[in-house]
């Protein structure tokens, strides 16, 4: 039973288009073959894909909310048939017509160039690289044209020929009688496979295929902003097609590294500043780390443990509009030592009287109940 793309994602039927970004995130992370060893997580993580896709798309939502998985075809992935070309249907009622009477359209769907697969890629990339794109370089393993026989499976210097089978039409027919009349079933042709050519010398180079497995590197362009699970189109880079048709294409899934400085919340970066009580409280300028390099930033005094600084524009460039960015969001962490010198406590204590937190109500106050001896 096909299973329900919400279900999938563990989102309701109303969630918004953010939470349902988060989930799939998350759940693609957690299913990764990198990450999850266990039986079935890659084909999970198929199923999960296959809900982003429908759902993270307004229309091909709409569309799956109304009808379900045969408002957006059956299928759906990298390379999935969209429902508005009637394809599907096109095949169901060849298929189902073709009983009767084979037609010149299916014959020539049978005999002519086909399109090959689409392949995926799944692509680690550096905190850093997601952030701000650039080139990177892939290799890849597709079915290329087999240069020796220029795709026709044939050995060099020789050509296929005509099935005698089915005189090239790929096609045989079979009359059978029943109690309500002549029917004639039309099939592809047992000798030929349906090509309506026989290959008597096969091509050494691809054992008559016409198709030979290549590896092949690439450069692809990576967008600033991207995030765990965008999708990258590479036209024509999927496997060549049968009898010199078009190539499919390849996708490229992206899956970003974790750091162990910065963090990521949608186009924001957070991370965390250690700074001393005495910095706190008294204030000062310092330098921390962004994406960009070090930024030298103000502390003000007083400040408190958990107050978040914001660096306007040092967040992640939005997708599809590099010049717009996000935040960078420091979280404050203030350290208390745990001991202190003889000294050091003299002078927290001479302030704790000058501020009258040794007595008083409450008791103990702050700086004098900091610290133990």
């Amino acid at each position: 039973m096909p299973r329900d793309y919400y279900e999938l994602l563990g989102v309701s039927r109303d969630v918004d288009k953010e939470e349902i970004k988060r989930s799939y995130r998350r759940l693609a992370r957690k299913y990764h073959p990198d990450v999850n060893k266990e039986e079935g997580a890659e084909e999970r993580l198929k199923e999960i894909n296959q809900a982003y896709e429908v759902l993270s798309d307004p229309e091909l939502r709409a569309r799956y909310d109304r009808f379900g998985e045969a408002g957006v075809g059956a299928g759906m992935g990298a390379g999935y048939q969209d429902f508005g070309d009637f394809g599907g249907f096109a095949d169901i009622f060849e298929s189902f017509f073709s009983g009767f009477s084979g037609t010149a359209q299916s014959s020539r769907r049978r005999t002519g160039p086909v399109r090959g697969d689409d392949l995926r890629l799944d692509l680690k990339l550096d905190f850093r690289d997601a952030v701000f794109g650039g080139e990177k370089e892939i290799r890849i393993s597709h079915l290329e044209t087999c240069a020796a026989c220029s795709g026709s499976g044939a050995k060099p210097g020789t050509r296929p020929k005509t099935c005698q089978t089915c005189a090239g039409s790929g096609q045989v027919r079979r009359a059978t009688r029943t109690p309500f009349g002549s029917f004639t079933q039309v099939s592809a042709c047992p000798t030929c496979g349906g090509s309506g050519q026989v290959i008597e010398d096969k091509c050494d180079a691809c054992g008559g295929k016409g198709l030979k497995q290549e590896a092949k590197k690439l450069k692809i362009t990576i967008p600033a902003g991207v995030d765990n699970g965008t999708r990258l189109r590479v036209s024509a880079e999927g496997d060549t097609g049968l009898r010199n048709g078009p190539a499919g294409d390849l996708y490229v899934y992206l899956f970003v590294n974790d750091d162990a400085e910065f963090q990521r919340d949608g186009i924001n970066i957070l991370s965390q500043l250690r700074i001393s009580y005495l910095q706190a409280i008294l204030g000062c300028k310092l330098e921390v780390n962004t994406v960009d390099g070090p930024v030298e930033t103000t502390i003000p005094a007083g400040t408190q443990p958990g107050t978040v600084l914001t660096l306007e524009n040092y967040g992640v460039p939005r997708l599809g509009n590099p010049t717009s960015r996000g935040d960078h969001l420091i979280t404050i962490v203030v350290e208390i030592p745990n001991r202190v010198s003889t000294e050091e406590r003299e002078l927290l204590e001479k302030l704790a009287k000058i501020r009258g937190d040794r007595t008083g109500k409450g008791g103990v106050g702050f700086l004098g109940g900091l610290f133990q001896s």
